[in-house]
């Protein structure tokens, strides 16, 4: 049966009751990355939804739209974790028993979140498709009215409204509207308005890689399940879109985009420059759609762009603080990692360090290993997608070299696994340094070497700090023990002496 047509749609977006709990929030421009990308940047900020997620807005509307009977009986929902404070934040203004069915995945942010406005919470499965069905059976059996996250004409309408403060906030010509896309009431509401009032502005849907069910759908004519979903945007982790919101999206939704986990990093940090909050993953995928859109077409010149307009939704802010690590170390878009292998004999090191010359190092790992050949991860700063031209060029000054930067298991484990023990490091003595974070620093550090010392262990990160903190391990005579005092001193590179350390006893010695 076919659902409300877009007249139906906007007269009831129109006439919601969503600002009776959710606020209208700002189109804030985006400086620094409208500056980038060449092109007028607006983030619509339903980061800054009380609840920190749009979701308040179709849950209220649904809610409000039952009958007190309904309320009565009390409602039920499933959510990774945004519906459910939507859901448990209307119920907690309208006094009515909420009970939410989360995942086991959903992040401690969100269930605490939740628990605090007073709903009944049950964690069952690893995915909202889980926790769907479990709700389903609970819901049958308590008698409770279900709220479902987004195949729900009301729900959708409630969601409509950001799509309506848009073009209110915005009267001057619009290019496109970049959206998130989980199970799609998002993107269905805003469609809905936007093309109803504007047809001629672009809605382009953005999903992660591993969460494609809709782009899938779509493409297939026809809805596709997703046999697992990744959870590292958990708010997107649908396996099954609704059957509303597929037909919206296939009607209305001009283009989808997909991004990876690297893309969603690096968006999360653009947005934090911008404004200084911290979105969550799906909060990050309409920029991070955007930005590879924008450079997609540009490279491509199948479009003149001219100087456009662009408004991305940033939908949630309920990001766990441990994932910022992950996060900060993936955010780096313009880093390249590569394995070199260098003779294992004097100068070796230095030579290798004088061809990186100037490029800014974000990483450097090396642990000796064996007599005629040393395997060293780098990391540079630079276009990541030029890693191939700087590995042709290691190569071509005599280092064998693999292009690790788009390698996954380099990425995520290999980086942080170089080292162990070597029965070559004899007489090794262990230093932390602090490097000042400048080009030629690690070079001023090899240059003032005495050419009989041998560094048999090196490691760096770029941790964003004003002084690189640098783990050397270096093989030096006892004989020379009065020259390698005076190089310390000469150095001035501020230094402890952790030859004594009992983990690196344990595990480097």
């Amino acid at each position: 049966m076919a659902g409300p047509d877009l007249d139906d749609y906007l007269r009831r977006i129109l006439t919601s009751r969503v600002y009776e709990v959710a606020r209208e929030t700002p189109l804030d421009p985006a400086v620094r990355l409208s500056a980038r990308v060449g092109h007028t940047v607006l983030l619509k900020r339903e980061d800054s939804q009380p609840g920190f997620s749009f979701k308040v807005r179709g849950a209220y509307n649904k809610l409000a739209a039952m009958s007190p009977a309904e309320r009565a009986r009390g409602v039920i929902c499933a959510s990774a974790g945004n519906h459910a404070q939507g859901v448990a934040r209307s119920a907690q203004h309208l006094g009515c028993a909420a009970t939410i069915v989360m995942p086991t995945t959903a992040p401690r942010l969100k269930v605490d979140a939740v628990a605090a406005l007073g709903a009944r919470i049950v964690l069952h499965g690893d995915s909202y498709s889980d926790a769907y069905a479990h709700a389903l059976e609970l819901q049958a059996a308590e008698g409770t009215t279900f709220v479902h996250p987004f195949d729900d004409p009301a729900v959708i309408a409630g969601q409509g409204t950001i799509g309506m403060e848009i073009l209110r906030q915005h009267g001057a010509p619009l290019d496109a509207v970049f959206v998130p896309v989980g199970g799609g009431g998002l993107i269905a509401g805003i469609a809905a308005y936007v093309k109803a009032v504007r047809p001629e502005v672009r809605v382009i849907g953005v999903q992660i890689d591993d969460s494609d069910a809709m782009t899938r759908s779509v493409r297939a004519g026809a809805p596709v399940d997703l046999a697992e979903v990744g959870l590292f945007s958990d708010g997107t982790a649908v396996k099954s879109v609704g059957a509303e919101t597929f037909r919206l999206a296939h009607e209305l939704v001009d283009e989808f985009v997909t991004v990876d986990t690297d893309e969603v990093c690096a968006a999360i940090k653009d947005i934090f420059e911008d404004t200084r909050a911290v979105v969550e993953p799906a909060g990050a995928l309409a920029v991070a759609g955007l930005k590879q859109w924008l450079a997609r077409v540009i490279s491509t010149g199948s479009t003149s762009l001219g100087d456009g307009t662009y408004v991305a939704v940033t939908s949630g802010a309920n990001v766990n603080f441990d994932r910022l690590r992950f996060v900060a170390e993936r955010a780096e878009e313009h880093e390249s990692l590569f394995a070199v292998t260098i003779p294992e004999r004097r100068g070796s090191f230095r030579r290798f360090a004088e061809l990186i010359g100037p490029r800014a190092v974000t990483e450097f790992n090396y642990r000796i290993s064996g007599a005629d050949a040393a395997h060293v991860f780098v990391g540079l700063a630079g276009d990541r997608h030029a890693s191939a031209a700087t590995a042709a060029e290691f190569e071509r000054a005599g280092f064998a070299t693999l292009d690790l930067t788009h390698d996954e298991l380099a990425k995520t484990h290999v980086r942080h696994m170089v080292g162990g023990r070597t029965p070559l490091a004899s007489d090794e003595r262990l230093f932390r340094f602090e490097f000042p974070e400048r080009p030629g620093a690690l070079l001023r550090f090899l240059a003032s070497m005495h050419a009989g010392w041998n560094i048999s262990l090196f490691h760096y990160r770029n941790q964003g700090s004003d002084d690189g903190r640098v783990l050397v391990g270096l093989q030096v005579p006892a004989a020379d023990e009065a020259a390698f005092a005076g190089f310390l001193d000469a150095l001035r590179y501020p230094y402890v002496d952790e030859t004594t350390n009992p983990a690196y006893q344990l595990f480097l010695r």
